[in-house]
C-alpha cells in the first residue's frame, strides 16, 4: 500500500482501509479528497481487494469544510495552480468537486464508519458510500444554510436518493443535527452499534461482502450505481454556481462568523 500524508492505508485480508487522520474534526480540502480518491483508485487495481471502509480519527468522522481558515483558503488556490487544470480557472471548490466525482466513480463497495459527526461535505463524503455503520453519539448534518450557502459534494443529488426528497429537503432546510437513531431509522445508515464498536461493525460488514464473488460484485455494483458519478458531476456542476454566487453574499460572511462564534447567525437577505 501507498504512504499518503493525511490517511492512513492497509489491506486486511480482501478489505481495503482508508482511516483520515487529521483529527480532531477532520476538516477536508482539496489534498484529503484527493488521496482518498487515490487510495480507491489503488484498491481497484489490486484484485485481492473487494471492499473497502472509510474511517476517522478523533471525535468527528469528518466536519466538512473549514470557512474559516485562511491557511485553507491559501492552500487551495496553492492546489488549484498546482494542478495546471483547466477547470482550476473556476476555482479550488471546483477541483475539490473534480476530486470529489472519483471517489463517486471507484468500483468496489465502500462501507463507512462515521463515529462522530458528519457535517456539510462531510456528509458528502459518508453519503459517497455505499453503506454507512454508525452510532448514537454521531450527528449528520447538511448545515449550508446555516451557513448562507448551498448544499455541495452531490448531497442534492445522493441524499434524496437514499432517505427521501422529504427528508432530504428537512435536513437541507432546517441544517438541522440528525442523530445516529434517527440516521438509522431513516435509512441513511444501515447499522447502529455502540460508538467503540463502529470501525469493528463496519469492517464485519466489508468482510462479508468481500466473501462474495469478486466478479459479481463488480458486475452487480455497475449496475446498481449505473450513471450516478455522472449525475453526482452534473450536481456539482449546478451546486458549483450556486455556492460561487453565495460566497459573494454578506449572508455567508455572517453565517461562518456566526458558526465560529457558536451563536445564532443575524442574516439579512443580502
Amino acid at each position: 500500500m501507498s504512504t499518503y500524508k493525511d490517511i492512513g492505508v492497509e489491506k486486511v485480508g480482501h478489505v481495503g482501509t482508508i482511516e483520515i487522520r487529521r483529527p480532531p474534526l477532520n476538516f477536508f480540502d482539496i489534498s484529503l479528497i484527493n488521496q482518498i480518491a487515490d487510495a480507491l483508485d489503488e484498491f481497484d487495481r489490486d484484485i485481492e481487494i473487494r471492499a473497502s471502509v472509510l474511517s476517522a480519527q478523533g471525535k468527528a468522522f469528518c466536519a466538512g469544510a473549514n470557512f474559516g481558515d485562511p491557511a485553507r483558503q491559501a492552500q487551495e488556490a496553492r492546489e488549484a495552480e498546482k494542478k495546471g487544470d483547466p477547470a482550476d480557472s473556476l476555482g479550488p471548490i471546483n477541483h475539490l468537486y473534480i476530486q470529489a466525482v472519483r471517489i463517486f466513480r471507484a468500483k468496489k463497495p465502500i462501507v463507512a464508519a462515521v463515529q462522530g459527526a458528519a457535517i456539510g461535505g462531510g456528509l458528502g463524503l459518508a453519503v459517497s458510500a455505499d453503506f454507512r455503520v454508525t452510532c448514537p453519539e454521531a450527528r449528520f448534518s447538511a448545515n449550508f444554510t446555516k451557513l448562507g450557502f448551498h448544499p455541495g459534494f452531490g448531497l442534492t443529488v445522493t441524499l434524496p436518493e437514499l432517505i427521501g426528497k422529504n427528508n432530504a429537503e428537512l435536513m437541507f432546510y432546517t441544517s438541522r443535527r440528525v442523530t445516529g437513531e434517527e440516521a438509522y431509522r431513516w435509512g441513511l445508515a444501515n447499522e447502529l452499534v455502540p460508538q467503540d464498536q463502529v470501525k469493528a461493525a463496519a469492517m464485519k460488514l466489508a468482510g462479508e461482502i468481500a466473501e462474495c464473488s469478486p466478479l459479481g460484485l463488480l458486475s452487480t455494483r455497475a449496475t446498481m450505481r449505473n450513471g450516478l458519478a455522472d449525475r453526482v458531476m452534473a450536481a456539482t456542476n449546478h451546486e458549483l454556481a450556486e455556492q460561487t454566487r453565495l460566497r459573494a453574499t454578506e449572508d455567508f460572511k455572517e453565517g461562518v462568523k456566526a458558526t465560529e462564534e457558536r451563536r445564532a447567525a443575524n442574516f439579512k437577505g443580502r
